[in-house]
C-alpha cells in the first residue's frame, strides 16, 4: 500500500511539515509513505486547463493517482484550512480523466501553535472530503496543539505526543485497509 502525505503549509521550517515526517516514519515497513510536494502547482484556473492542460496540473493528478489513500496536515488559516490544500484538491479533483480522490481513503491530521490544534480547519477539510468523494477516518481525531512545544530541541517529537500519532498512524492503516479491500 502507498499513502500519499499532503501538507498544507508551504513554509520551509513548517510545524506541519514536521508532524508529516514524524508520521511518516511510523508506518509499517509494508506501507510506503510519502510527502506529496505540491508547491510547485499554480492556482487552479478553467483556462490552464482547457485543450493541453497545464503541465503541473498534469504533474500533480499524475502522483495523485499513484497513491492508495492519503494524510492532509494542515495548519489553520482564518479558521479553514490553507490554499494550498484547497488548491490541490481542486486541481486533482477536476482532472478531465476522473478525480484521483474518487473512493479513496483520507485523514486530516491538523497542528497549531494556538490552543485549539486547528480544530477549525480539520473540520472544513473533512467536510470537502465529501464533494470529492474521499472517504474519511473517523478516529481518532487528531488536533496537535501548541505544537512548538511538542518537539525537543533536536525536532523530535516528545514520546507521549509520538505514541499518540503512531496510534493514529495504525489506525489509517487499517482504514485504508478497509476501504481499498472493497
Amino acid at each position: 500500500m502507498k499513502i500519499g502525505l499532503i501538507v498544507g503549509s508551504l513554509r520551509k521550517e513548517s510545524w506541519n511539515k514536521l508532524v508529516a515526517l514524524t508520521a511518516k516514519e511510523l508506518f509499517p515497513e509494508d506501507v510506503e509513505a510519502n510527502i506529496i510536494d505540491i508547491s510547485n502547482v499554480p492556482l487552479y484556473n478553467q483556462d490552464l486547463d482547457e485543450d493541453e492542460p497545464n503541465e503541473n496540473f498534469k504533474k500533480i493528478r499524475e502522483e495523485v493517482k499513484k497513491y492508495d489513500g492519503f494524510i492532509f496536515f494542515t495548519p489553520e488559516y482564518n479558521r479553514s484550512y490553507t490554499p494550498a490544500i484547497k488548491n490541490v484538491i481542486d486541481v486533482v479533483s477536476r482532472d478531465p480523466e476522473g478525480s484521483g480522490f474518487k473512493k479513496k481513503p483520507a485523514a486530516v491530521f491538523s497542528a497549531s501553535i494556538g490552543g485549539f490544534g486547528a480544530m477549525a480547519a480539520n473540520h472544513a477539510l473533512r467536510q470537502s472530503f465529501i464533494y470529492v468523494d474521499l472517504i474519511p477516518m473517523q478516529q481518532p481525531e487528531v488536533y496537535l496543539s501548541k505544537v512548538q512545544d511538542l518537539f525537543d530541541e533536536d525536532k523530535k517529537m516528545v514520546e507521549g505526543t509520538r505514541e499518540f500519532l503512531e496510534k493514529a498512524v495504525l489506525s489509517f492503516v487499517e482504514h485504508a485497509k478497509l476501504i481499498n479491500r472493497k
